[in-house]
C-alpha cells in the first residue's frame, strides 16, 4: 500500500512549520513517538543504572528494550551486540581505539574516498599512532560510485581492517556492501561499515551482509541525537574496552562508558516504534517476500517499513533529479540514470555554474527551503572532485515524509534563486 503522506506527516510535529525541510542527510525531524518516549522517561523513570529502587529498575527495562529493538531493526543476533553512544563518530573513535590494540606497525587499513570523514579520520589516527599504512580506494568521478577494481587491488595487500560506507552522505551512492564485505573477509579483513546515511532509507541486515561492525545514528532516522553500533558478539567480547575499573565487563555495558544519555536511548526506542507503526500501516505489500526470507514478529515489521520507504523514495529521487537538471548551469555529482535509482538514496548534490554553494543555500534558506552546502564532512569526496576550494556543493536530501509537491516547490524557488 502506498504511503499516506498526510498520516505520516502527522507523526512529525515540526512539519507543521511553514518551511521545507530538505536538510535531512544531516538530521531528520523527530517523530512524535520518539518525543513521547523522551518525555515519559524523564518524568517517570529518570534514574541511573542498576539501582535498588523502582525508577532505576524501570529505566533499565527501557534501556534493555531499546537494545532489543535496535537488534531487531538491524537483524543482529543478540541485543548485547548493540552499543549506544553519542553518535556514530564518537562510537567509531571509541571502537577504533580498541581495535588498534590488535594492530602492529606495517599493518594495512583500507578506507575509501567515498566516505564521510567519521569512517576515515579514526583510521587515519590509528595508522598514525600504530605506524600502519592507509590504503585509499578511489571513486569513479563520472557517476560517484566506488571503484571496485581499485577496491580489489587494495585487498591484495591484505588489510587488517576494511572501512567503508553503506551510502554516501554527499552523493547518495549506495555501495554493494554485501559484495564488498565478502571480498574483504576473504582477504582476511575485519569489516567496519558506516550505515548512517542508509539507515533512514532502506532495510539493513547485518547477518546477511556478514560485516563485523556497523554504525548508525538515530537522528538520521527520526529520533534524537544518539548513535548505535552493532558488533559481532564474539568480537566485542574479546576486545579490550577503554572504561573505568568498576564498570561492568558484560556486553554491551563494557563499551557504554559512563552514564549514558538514557532519555536519548529511550528516544531511539520511540523512533523505532514509529517505524513499527509505519510498517504495520503501509508495509503489507512487502510482507510476503520477507516472510519467505524467514522474518517474523518485529523484525518482519521493520523490514516491511523500510521496504515501503525505499519504494516511496524512488519517486522522490526521480523528481528531484529532474528538477535540478532542468535548471541551466547545474551539474549533479552521482548517479543520475533513471534506470539506476536502486544504486542511490534520494540525497542529491550539485553545483550551479558561477554561484557559490553557500550563497545559494543562504538564499534558499531565506525563502524557507532548508538545504546544506559545503563538503558536509565528506572531505575526501570533495577533494577528489576538485570542489573544495570552490566551496563544495549544494546538497538536497528528502526523506519519506517529504512529498512530490515539496520537490516541485523546491524547484520553483531554486529556479528563481538561480536566475536572480
Amino acid at each position: 500500500m502506498p504511503l499516506d503522506n498526510k498520516a505520516i506527516r502527522q507523526q512529525f510535529p515540526a512539519l507543521e512549520r511553514p518551511v521545507l525541510f530538505l536538510d535531512n542527510p544531516a538530521g531528520t525531524q523527530i517523530s512524535r513517538q520518539s518525543l513521547e518516549r523522551i518525555n515519559r522517561y524523564l518524568l517517570e523513570c529518570n534514574a541511573n543504572h542498576e539501582g535498588m529502587f523502582e525508577t532505576s529498575r524501570r529505566s533499565d527495562e527501557i534501556l534493555h528494550e531499546a537494545h532489543a529493538a535496535m537488534a531487531d531493526f538491524l537483524n543482529a543476533s543478540y541485543p548485547e551486540e548493540i552499543i549506544f553512544g553519542n553518535n556514530m563518530t564518537t562510537l567509531t573513535l571509541h571502537m577504533s581505539r580498541s581495535l588498534a590494540r590488535n594492530l602492529k606497525e606495517g599493518d594495512n587499513i583500507l578506507v575509501t574516498r567515498l566516505d564521510h570523514d567519521a569512517n576515515i579520520a579514526p583510521w587515519m589516527l590509528v595508522a598514525e599512532d600504530k605506524g600502519c599504512n592507509l590504503l585509499w580506494v578511489d571513486i569513479d568521478v563520472e557517476d560517484g560510485t566506488l571503484d571496485l577494481e581499485d577496491f580489489s587491488r587494495a585487498l591484495e595487500r591484505k588489510p587488517k581492517i576494511a572501512a567503508f560506507g553503506y551510502a554516501s552522505n554527499l552523493l547518495g551512492t549506495i555501495n554493494p556492501v554485501k559484495k564488498l564485505t565478502k571480498m574483504a573477509k576473504e582477504a582476511g579483513a575485519l569489516v567496519y561499515i558506516d550505515a548512517v546515511q542508509f539507515a533512514p532509507h532502506g532495510p539493513i541486515d547485518v547477518q546477511d551482509i556478514g560485516c563485523d561492525f556497523l554504525a548508525c545514528s538515530s537522528y538520521k532516522f527520526f529520533g534524537p541525537h544518539a548513535g548505535a553500533l552493532y558488533g559481532k558478539y564474539d568480537l566485542l567480547n574479546e576486545l579490550k574496552a577503554y572504561k573505568v575499573r568498576p564498570a561492568s565487563d558484560e556486553l554491551p555495558y563494557k563499551f557504554e562508558t559512563g552514564t549514558q544519555n538514557h532519555e536519548g536511548i529511550a528516544g531511539v526506542l520511540g523512533a523505532l516504534e514509529y517505524l513499527e507503526w509505519l510498517g504495520r500501516q503501509f508495509g503489507e505489500d512487502q510482507a510476503q517476500a520477507w516472510k519467505e526470507a524467514g522474518f517474523s514478529g518485529r523484525r518482519l515489521v521493520f523490514k516491511q517499513a523500510m521496504s515501503a520507504i525505499r519504494a516511496h523514495e524512488f519517486d522522490l529521487s526521480r523528481a528531484l533529479i529532474e528538477v535540478v537538471e532542468s535548471v541551466p548551469g547545474t551539474r549533479i555529482y552521482g548517479v543520475t540514470d533513471m534506470d539506476r535509482l536502486d544504486e542511490r538514496v534520494p540525497t542529491v548534490s550539485f553545483t550551479l555554474e558561477g554561484r557559490e554553494p553557500e550563497r545559494v543555500a543562504d538564499e534558499l534558506g531565506r525563502q524557507g527551503v532548508y538545504v546544506w552546502n559545503g563538503h558536509n564532512y565528506a572531505l575526501a569526496v570533495v577533494e577528489r572532485l576538485g570542489l573544495l576550494e570552490a566551496g563544495g556543493m549544494i546538497r538536497v536530501g528528502p526523506v519519506h515524509y517529504n512529498t512530490l509537491e515539496e520537490i516541485a516547490h523546491f524547484g520553483d524557488v531554486f529556479r528563481k534563486v538561480a536566475s536572480s
